[in-house]
């Protein structure tokens, strides 16, 4: 596994997204409930976070809970719901401490109040952290992201704010969730699972790809270092070629 040391601090992404995934495969291996896992993958986010906020990234995004997340037994997502409750009022004194802000993306307003309302606390309190920008992706999908963006572009066409042939990418990506935010150039995903699972359909369109076989809750800094390591050993041409790359 990678120490710190062996990153170069010149080129770390400035976005690194996650599919925390494998949890419940855990807790069965270990022979408890899903939620036990769930419940033990807050280590794996806490070593994650401060690893990153440590090498340099800018903006970590995290997929918490997916929009098809709420199609499973309804003691779970309870479950999880309470427990992102508590994690968030846990967490933030650590998050201001390291200057980390907290942000988050998706369908907020189907999450319980008590969730709704620890977030935006967690969010108001961190807002002028500098080191790094935290990302929680909550009842969040790609396609969702898609959709919604595409229904508030033709509300400002309608309303003759914007014609059609001003539409761009730029466009797209401004109305988007993550409006403002760098694209990811790097995904890591756990537990061997080789899908984005309608994770940032947009954003991830040049992002390099890490899939481990490890489940999320054995997921520690020195596995985020290895794949910060994977990606500065990786060519990114953006459709140009290698000698373009070397010339410019």
């Amino acid at each position: 596994m990678a120490v710190r040391s062996e990153i170069d601090s010149q080129n770390i992404p400035a976005h690194v997204a996650i599919i925390m995934d494998g949890n419940g495969r855990w807790a069965k291996q270990k022979g408890g409930l899903r939620i036990f896992g769930h419940q033990s993958a807050i280590t794996a986010v806490r070593e994650t976070v401060e690893g990153a906020a440590e090498a340099g990234v800018r903006y970590l995004t995290l997929y918490a809970f997916s929009t098809e997340n709420w199609a499973r037994p309804a003691h779970e997502v309870m479950a999880l719901m309470q427990l992102l409750v508590h994690t968030i009022r846990k967490e933030t004194p650590t998050l201001l401490k390291n200057s980390i802000r907290l942000q988050a993306i998706g369908q907020i307003d189907n999450l319980p109040a008590s969730c709704q309302k620890e977030l935006a606390e967690a969010m108001e309190l961190t807002k002028a952290g500098t080191r790094m920008t935290l990302i929680l992706a909550l009842s969040y999908s790609g396609r969702w992201d898609l959709a919604q963006a595409s229904r508030r572009i033709a509300t400002e066409v309608a309303a003759g704010r914007l014609q059609p042939e001003q539409v761009t990418e730029a466009t797209v990506a401004g109305f988007l969730s993550t409006a403002g935010i760098p694209d990811p150039e790097l995904l890591i995903r756990t537990s061997g699972e080789q899908r984005i699972s309608n994770f940032l359909l947009w954003q991830l369109a040049y992002t390099e790809l890490f899939i481990t076989d490890l489940l999320w809750p054995d997921f520690r800094r020195q596995h985020l270092y290895d794949a910060l390591r994977a990606y500065q050993q990786r060519e990114r041409r953006f459709g140009k070629t290698s000698e373009q790359l070397t010339v410019s």
